[in-house]
């Protein structure tokens, strides 16, 4: 069993953004539970060797910046984040908001695994769930309750699309928040672009 380190608006779908998946590595892709528990045992490695190494906060949300555009399907993420706001989105408004989107959640995240530190995650098992492979791990940290972070990978595009952290559903709450950022800017989504580039 590997052992690493880890710590909007309605139920409307999104159309997923093509374009990254083919620059992928084939090796990124799942095609079976096994390799879906494989790709999420090198997501979080990566993690790993980032939080072992000693940089500087910056120079490590770098880095998992670079690992999410690796693993994750960040082009669906971005859009289903959007959700029916991406509907009147010119082409160019989509492609900003996700290259500005990927920033954010990596910063987002980054942050929140840095704060695992000293503790460990390990990989349970995986098992299909519809066109999609749930990845189980429990997170140990030192002085807390062990808790549980799940991971899904998409059977077409094998990478991880939604991961729950304690309960909490990543695509969820990304799809509230960026819909109340629209809102307070009333719907101005080049503001919420520029802001999106700073925030995290």
């Amino acid at each position: 069993m590997a052992r690493h380190v880890l710590s909007r608006r309605g139920l409307l779908g999104s159309l997923a953004m093509a374009g990254l998946i083919s620059a992928l590595p084939a090796a990124v892709f799942a095609a079976t539970s096994a390799q879906a528990q494989t790709l999420v045992d090198k997501l979080v490695g990566e993690i790993n060797r980032v939080i072992d190494s000693g940089k500087s906060e910056s120079a490590m949300l770098g880095d998992f910046k670079r690992i999410f555009e690796s693993y994750g399907d960040m082009p669906y993420i971005a859009a289903y984040a959007l959700g029916a706001d991406g509907r009147s989105a010119s082409p160019a408004q989509k492609k900003a908001f996700s290259a500005a989107f990927s920033g954010y959640i990596s910063r987002k995240y980054g942050k929140r695994f840095r704060e695992f530190v000293g503790g460990r995650l390990e990989v349970n098992g995986a098992k299909k769930v519809k066109n999609a492979y749930q990845v189980s791990t429990t997170a140990y940290l030192r002085g807390e309750a062990p808790f549980e972070v799940t991971f899904f990978v998409g059977e077409k595009s094998g990478r991880f699309y939604n991961m729950y952290i304690e309960g909490v559903n990543m695509l969820l709450t990304e799809r509230t928040e960026i819909g109340a950022m629209l809102d307070k800017r009333r719907g101005d989504l080049n503001a919420m672009i520029e802001d999106l580039k700073r925030a995290g």
